[in-house]
């Protein structure tokens, strides 16, 4: 039974009758509807006109586009919907990522280097602000995995850490900062990532820590987060044998199955011992960790008999709404299960309060919108830079470098391919040339043989740049080397590592031998494993300008470095990478 008048609802006893009269209103068709949550691939109105109007969804996530596209759709959205309608948005960095000018703070891992606990809220208070102002009222975030293993970069810059108390101290911070404004969070991706180096877009993977080192990691952790009153938890496509073998210990290796499809971690650990009484809803189930599991028409209604209250992501509406029927109709999905979920999709829109909100008032008026990107919330995206910029290695004490000491610099940019969500990946290197030219110092920027080629330059290949760039003169043209690196993505590969731009790549670091040179890594904590040789690796954890910037002043000297690493930097000890 749900109890929605404790924690997290907390509901009186008018929001709980209209959570019982609404689910009793509804025909089989509503009822199914809500157990589904859509990512909006359009913003014609005909198409929410289908997929809010006729399926009735419970809950939507949308593409990305600027603020005031987002902002009317989910206006119109709202419109059409009869149950107001829960909306979802990926606020891990702030607003970015959510929209197309939504201020880049910093990622989860930034927040978790930074000596101030209250930078995961400012993360989570500027995410929701800006996310709250297009009028979403649900955040699939904070991250709460723990990056044990350094190979693993599906959440390498998407976990605060590689501990539990970094974990807990900041994604409390963090859900304190994003409730602030209103908004639900759902916490992810139970049953913890971070053990396995795969990601679970392209293969199942498993969490295979036993039961009582488990516990007591991940299992504090979502106990901690469950006491601090977060309202919903993502089910990852995450196997743990020896979870589901403590609750069921006949169960053969075949028979292990991703949490969205384990009743024994959704109901008998997460629900029983753990005792959450809130959401939980699947990840996207078009996930491979979840797709290789099982057919589609057997996995739908397998996830919410399991005890997935929500399902993320239709492949094809009509059919996965067929296969939930189907499911219902079987008796794979109790009429109870069903009741339960829909009490608690409910609940969950209630404790928000869009069941007595004014249906034109569920989304803010277009004024909202000067939030995003303000002022304010680019001072706060600066000052958390300033603070988590970390110094890994100097062993060489090659800082600080100024433009009276070193006046001309070889700039490099490492740039990993555009990932799934199209944004351009190599816009960082005109900012960091222009913050360098800033400060004072002659740039000259490397560009390799695929770009130029792409430029119209005729007779260049990749061993006539390198005989230009490596020889005898380089240090009579360069006074020291930057290298900024780029390299992120996710869903397309089980790692991500970095991929020279040709065979022996001219901006691979040969040069260190000849000047000063310093490796930033605007994303992955993991480069040591590539570029040992550098004696000078600095994290700054984001590609935004603040973040850059921030990194400039201290290769300079006009600010100190004050962010912390965690034992991954150093690739588990990999020869050379301390050197």
């Amino acid at each position: 039974m749900v109890d929605l008048s404790h924690a997290p609802f907390n509901l009186d006893r008018d929001a709980i009758d209209w959570v019982e009269s609404t689910i009793a209103s509804m025909t089989l068709d509503e009822k199914i509807g809500q157990l589904f949550i859509n990512l909006n691939v359009s913003f014609d109105e005909k198409y929410l006109d289908d997929v809010v109007g006729r399926h009735g969804v419970g809950g939507i996530r949308f593409m990305g586009a600027d603020s005031a596209t987002v902002q009317q759709h989910i206006r119109y959205a709202q419109s059409v919907a009869k149950v107001p309608l829960l909306v979802a948005s990926n606020p891990e960095m702030g607003g970015a990522g959510s929209i197309d000018d939504g201020t880049l703070v910093t990622t989860h891992l930034g927040a978790g280097s930074s000596p101030d606990p209250d930078d995961a809220y400012r993360l989570g208070l500027v995410g929701g602000r800006e996310t709250a102002a297009i009028g979403c009222n649900w955040a699939f975030a904070p991250i709460v995995d723990i990056h044990r293993n350094w190979r693993n970069t599906v959440i390498g810059t998407r976990s605060f850490g590689d501990n539990a108390d970094i974990v807990i101290e900041r994604a409390k911070r963090y859900f304190d900062g994003l409730s602030e404004t209103g908004s639900a969070a759902a916490m992810k991706h139970f049953p913890g990532d971070g053990v396995d180096e795969r990601d679970q877009h392209v293969v199942t993977t498993y969490n295979t820590l036993g039961y009582d080192e488990w516990d007591e990691s991940y299992g504090r952790v979502y106990r901690e987060l469950i006491a601090h009153g977060v309202q919903s938890i993502m089910i990852g496509h995450i196997g743990a044998p020896e979870l589901s073998r403590r609750f069921r210990p006949e169960l053969t290796d075949a028979e292990i199955l991703p949490a969205t499809l384990a009743p024994e971690l959704l109901q008998d650990l997460l629900r029983g011992e753990l005792g959450f009484n809130g959401l939980i809803l699947t990840d996207a189930s078009m996930m491979i960790g979840m797709t290789q599991a099982m057919k589609r028409s057997d996995a739908v209604p397998a996830a919410i008999a399991a005890g997935c209250d929500m399902f993320l992501f239709f492949r094809d509406a009509e059919e996965d709404l067929g296969y939930l029927r189907a499911g219902i109709e079987s008796g794979v999905v109790s009429e109870a299960r069903l009741h339960e979920a829909l009490t608690r999709i409910l609940g969950l829109k209630a404790s928000l309060g869009l069941h007595t909100t004014p249906r034109e008032q569920l989304v803010p008026p277009a004024s909202a919108l000067e939030t995003i990107g303000s002022d304010e919330h680019r001072a706060i995206a600066a000052e958390v830079a300033d603070r988590t910029i970390t110094l890994v290695k100097d062993t060489q004490s090659a800082l600080p470098l100024s433009p009276s000491t070193h006046p001309r610099i070889r700039l490099y940019g490492v740039t990993g391919q555009s990932d799934f969500t199209g944004t351009d990946p190599s816009g960082y290197l005109d900012v960091a040339r222009e913050e360098l030219e800033r400060a004072g110092f002659e740039v000259h920027v490397f560009k390799n043989a695929l770009q130029r080629q792409a430029e119209g330059e005729e007779g260049v290949y990749f061993h006539t740049v390198m005989a230009e760039e490596a020889n005898g003169g380089y240090a009579d043209l360069y006074d020291a080397a930057i290298v900024f690196a780029n390299v992120s993505g996710f869903a397309q590969e089980a790692t991500v590592r970095i991929r020279w731009s040709t065979p022996m790549a001219s901006e691979i670091p040969w040069y260190v031998t000849e000047v000063p040179t310093v490796f930033v890594s605007l994303q992955q904590p993991n480069h040591l494993v590539d570029v040992p040789m550098v004696k000078t690796m600095i994290h700054s954890y984001a590609p935004s300008r603040e973040a850059i910037r921030a990194t400039v002043e201290k290769i300079t000297g006009a600010s100190e470095f004050t962010g912390s690493f965690n034992e991954n930097v150093w690739c588990g000890d990999i020869w050379g990478t301390r050197l």
